[in-house]
Formats: C-alpha cells, sequence, structure tokens
C-alpha cells in the first residue's frame, strides 16, 4: 500500500485532489463532494494531534477493531459503502473551495510528519506505527478519490 509519507504518493494524492471540481458526483454512497472533503481532513487532524475523538468503546468493540485493524492499512481497497464511524459523519452543505484548500494544507501537513514517532492513540484501534499511519491515510483518501472519481 503506497504511503502519504512517499513524497511521490504524496504528490498524487494532491494532483487527484487538484482534479476534483464541485461537479463530481460520488460513484457510490451518500456524502456530497463538499462534505467528503470536509470528512478527509477529520482522520488526519486526530494523527496529527490537531483533533481529538472522544469515544468510549466498550471491551467486545475494542476486540473487534483490533481483528479489522490491520485492513486500515493493508493492500486491499477498502469496500465501497463501508459504513462512517459516526464521529466522522458529515452533515450541511460546506464551502466546496475552501474545504479544498484546508483538505491540501492538512494533507501536507501530516506528509511532513515522516519521522514522527510518539502518534497519538486511536480510540477505536489503539497505536499505530508511522509507517501505518501513512498508509492508512492514503487508503482512505484513495477510497473517497475513488468514490468521486479522481
Amino acid at each position: 500500500m503506497k504511503s502519504l509519507f512517499d513524497i511521490e504518493t504524496q504528490e498524487e494524492v494532491i494532483q487527484r485532489l487538484n482534479n476534483l471540481s464541485n461537479t463530481n458526483k460520488a460513484q457510490w454512497g451518500k456524502m456530497s463532494v463538499d462534505q467528503m472533503l470536509k470528512h478527509c481532513q477529520a482522520p488526519l487532524n486526530v494523527a496529527i494531534g490537531n483533533d481529538e475523538l472522544n469515544s468510549k468503546i466498550g471491551f467486545m468493540k475494542k476486540l473487534l477493531f483490533k481483528a479489522f485493524k490491520p485492513t486500515m492499512y493493508n493492500d486491499k481497497l477498502w469496500n465501497q459503502n463501508i459504513p462512517t464511524a459516526k464521529e466522522y459523519v458529515v452533515t450541511g452543505r460546506h464551502d466546496f473551495d475552501s474545504e479544498k484548500e484546508q483538505l491540501k494544507k492538512v494533507i501536507n501537513e501530516f506528509s511532513a510528519l515522516k519521522t514522527k514517532n510518539d502518534w497519538p492513540s486511536h480510540p477505536f484501534f489503539g497505536t499505530f506505527k508511522t509507517e501505518e499511519w501513512g498508509k492508512l491515510q492514503y487508503k482512505h483518501l484513495d477510497h473517497h478519490f475513488r468514490q468521486f472519481d479522481v
């Protein structure tokens, strides 16, 4: 799986983002393109430490998430229409251009942290190594960029 910490991959992601317009329609799912742009910022901001999820999950869910954790960053594409965690659901309308610029900013901020070792713990999945964070963030962006055909 590609990693957002690789400069070529970061450039590819930014180019795909640049190719996105407010007329792109979702190939699946319920989000509009502006909602997707806002949604994609949230996991990056959690990883960077700019935002925090205050979710508490029970023991059984922790075990379930632990079992699924490797699928977050392995080489297999995520399925279409996988459910979105309620903490990452975006509603309402958002300014496309502003959200696009903000996503670009947070992608670049995240990508600059390729030597970071002290990542915050994810409330669902626990700790990720730097390499896993880079792959996870790429995989998430790729999933949504494919959703909007870029």
